[in-house]
């Protein structure tokens, strides 16, 4: 574990071990390792549901432990806690939609949602450009003979959906990061977004969900893609600009490829890779444009936004983009 707590007790404190850029690559590999296991569950568990509250309980329990927070000041600070948590509740349709589509697929048409939010509305001809790019991307996943069948709807609504849901989190996470401070807020909405789906993944799984063999293999999938992946990627978060992280971050629907390739068995068509490498190409190319051009401050020193394992993507963007 790169991140540790420091003496006060208070925030995970980082190792220098490691150069960060690796850190952050690091992050990125264990949380799609983590989505792929997770994938892997579903018929031992009984269905997506059942991963989705294995994958939140256990990863507020591991948070909890790792932070300690305390309650929320205000009553203002527990309703966006309640709002942040249902964002990642929504985030987790992803794995509804990896129920019909490979996992590379659905990360990426999730990575378009944020994205969108946006290059749309910056009037520039870059942003213009790479959400082009990006539409180009995804339109390339409909053309005949990128898979060897069209693309399951409902898996498509799905992980549209939850890119919806993180385009949410990400517009909730610099509030929530200005309101309360340190990763406390993050645990707590974890453990709300838990409470969200655990009607759904006892419907899914049933008394399943206490086995401990099922327990031990839902805990691997949280700590892989949660836990481990947040202290690596905070700890890259106090050594490296946010954009530079956001760029490395945009390599997610790569290694979901890669993880779903190696983990699952899935291959993807030359098409559905060229498409992965478009929206990822977008995506890298409208965090460091925006970097690059972007207001003072911005390309350097800690975000406000509270950093989750690969989904602070475009965070400051998507946040400044919707103030113009």
């Amino acid at each position: 574990m790169v991140a540790r707590t420091d003496p006060a007790g208070t925030r995970p404190s980082s190792s220098p071990a490691l150069p960060a850029p690796l850190l952050v690559l690091g992050s990125v590999v264990t949380v799609q390792t983590g989505q792929a296991l997770g994938k892997g569950l579903f018929e031992t568990v009984g269905g997506p549901f059942g991963v989705v509250t294995l994958r939140l309980g256990l990863a507020g329990l591991v948070l909890l432990a790792l932070w300690r927070p305390r309650r929320p000041p205000d009553r203002r600070s527990a309703l966006l806690l309640l709002a942040f948590g249902t964002a990642i509740a929504g985030m987790n349709l992803s794995y509804l939609a990896m129920a019909h589509l490979p996992l590379g697929v659905v990360m990426t048409i999730q990575l378009s949602g944020p994205l969108a939010v946006f290059v749309l509305p910056l009037r520039r001809w870059t942003n213009t450009a790479w959400g082009l790019l990006a539409a180009a991307g995804l339109a390339l996943f409909t053309l005949p003979g990128s898979g060897e069948q069209p693309l399951d709807p409902r898996g498509v609504a799905w992980a549209a959906a939850s890119g919806v849901s993180m385009a949410a989190y990400l517009l909730l996470s610099r509030r929530t990061g200005a309101a309360m401070s340190g990763g406390g807020p993050l645990a707590l909405a974890v453990c709300w977004a838990a409470v969200l789906t655990l009607p759904l993944g006892l419907a899914d799984a049933g008394a399943r969900l206490a086995e401990p063999r099922i327990l031990l293999a839902g805990l691997g999938v949280a700590v892989l893609s949660a836990a481990v992946p947040y202290s690596l990627e905070l700890a890259a978060l106090r050594r490296l600009p946010a954009g530079v992280v956001g760029v490395l971050q945009s390599l997610e629907p790569v290694a979901a490829g890669f993880a779903g390739l190696i983990l699952l068995g899935e291959r993807l068509s030359g098409l559905q890779w060229l498409a992965v490498g478009c929206i990822t190409l977008a995506s890298a190319g409208a965090v460091a444009g925006h970097r690059s051009g972007g207001a003072a401050g911005a390309t350097s020193g800690p975000s406000d936004e509270i950093p989750v394992p690969g989904r602070s993507v475009l965070a400051d963007g998507v946040n400044r983009a919707t103030r113009r």
